[in-house]
């Protein structure tokens, strides 16, 4: 563990060496996924597919772009996107991210007898302030959109290994193939319709990658510790900072039962000069709560998001749910925990009191 922030503007003292650190802060401004979500599965895969339409390694493009906005990477990867299409493909390109999310248990082996709700269905509107879209017309359909129209709407390494493989194999081998190919990850399951993508073939026109999508449980997932943090704030005193747009944002959230909280900072809002490493989603969210963001913990998972919550002055606390600590332990953050079960935040008078225990202590 990492020493306590030398802050003037949180208070911090340590019991001992080998014992809880305790110290007071004002608010939390989380990240979202890999913090308080995990939805890593379809992140990636959605990159992964970005990465076999413009013939780049995918995991190369998964590693660059994680934890930095989705209209900064596909500037970054797809420059031929003109400035007033933006827009509509950041939230076509969010909308596959969600599909690959929700499409093995409405389409696939895992799907049930039950109406299907639209992945959009618990976004809130978009406001002028923050993400409203270009109302200039595109001159052509968003890239990633295929035939999404037409359908209602835990670990890396191995994930890596095999979406790769998927989505460069799919599309070069014949379609008969291509099945088998695919449906060797289902015939690991039991209890599933061995007929299940011909039905799906047969119900909708796929795309391979819709198709695949459907094959593989990418579902999101709350992370350990993060209901009880979230449910021990008082309301007005937290608020979420992410890389990702409303249609991603509000989507994973709502699909764990997180209520996205008044203050929420999507990448999409227009107030924003610059997303994470620089620390500008961090600071828009103090101001918006009424707090120095000096006064605020950040809690956070991606070396960038690490970075933006350091550069924001504000207390960083890392956890190690998407990244080895290898990877973020020289990043900056004060603290570092492998989840949030050792954290343990409760209100005193008009503070919150912070106590980061030992992994020992959370057994």
């Amino acid at each position: 563990m990492s020493t306590a922030p030398q802050t003037v503007s949180v208070s911090s003292e340590r019991s001992s060496s080998s014992g809880p650190a305790t110290f007071h802060a004002d608010a939390v401004l989380f990240d979202m996924d890999g913090t308080l979500t995990d939805s890593i599965a379809a992140v990636e895969a959605a990159w992964g597919k970005v990465a076999k339409d413009i013939g780049q390694d995918p995991a190369y493009v998964i590693a660059a772009t994680h934890g930095k906005r989705a209209v900064d990477n596909l500037a970054q990867f797809k420059p031929q996107i003109k400035a007033h299409e933006m827009d509509d493909e950041v939230q076509a390109f969010e909308e596959s991210i969600l599909y690959f999310a929700d499409a093995y248990h409405k389409h696939g082996p895992g799907s049930q007898p039950s109406t299907p709700v639209d992945s959009g269905a618990a976004t809130p509107a978009l406001t002028p302030s923050s993400s409203t879209p270009n109302s200039r017309a595109s001159s052509r359909a968003p890239s990633f959109v295929g035939s999404l129209a037409q359908l209602t709407a835990f670990r890396r390494p191995s994930f890596l290994h095999r979406v790769s493989s998927l989505l460069t194999l799919t599309q070069s081998i014949p379609e008969a193939d291509a099945a088998t190919f695919e449906d060797t990850i289902v015939e690991e399951q039991e209890g599933v319709n061995p007929n299940w993508r011909d039905e799906l073939v047969k119900k909708h026109q796929l795309q391979a990658w819709q198709v695949e999508a459907a094959a593989v449980d990418r579902s999101v997932r709350i992370l350990p510790g993060v209901k009880r943090i979230m449910d021990s704030i008082p309301k007005g005193r937290y608020a979420v900072a992410t890389s990702g747009a409303k249609t991603y944002a509000y989507g994973c959230m709502t699909r764990v039962g997180i209520t996205p909280p008044e203050v929420t900072i999507t990448a999409d809002d227009k107030r924003l000069k610059a997303g994470k490493p620089a620390p500008d989603p961090f600071l828009l969210a103090a101001k918006e709560l009424g707090f120095d963001a000096k006064r605020c913990v950040v809690f956070e998972d991606s070396p960038s998001g690490i970075k933006a919550g350091v550069a924001s002055g504000a207390t960083v606390i890392a956890v190690c749910t998407s990244h080895e600590r290898s990877k973020i332990e020289n990043c900056g953050a004060h603290f570092i925990v492998d989840t949030m079960e050792q954290v343990r935040i409760t209100p005193e008078g008009d503070r919150l009191r912070f106590e980061i225990l030992p992994k020992s202590e959370t057994a």
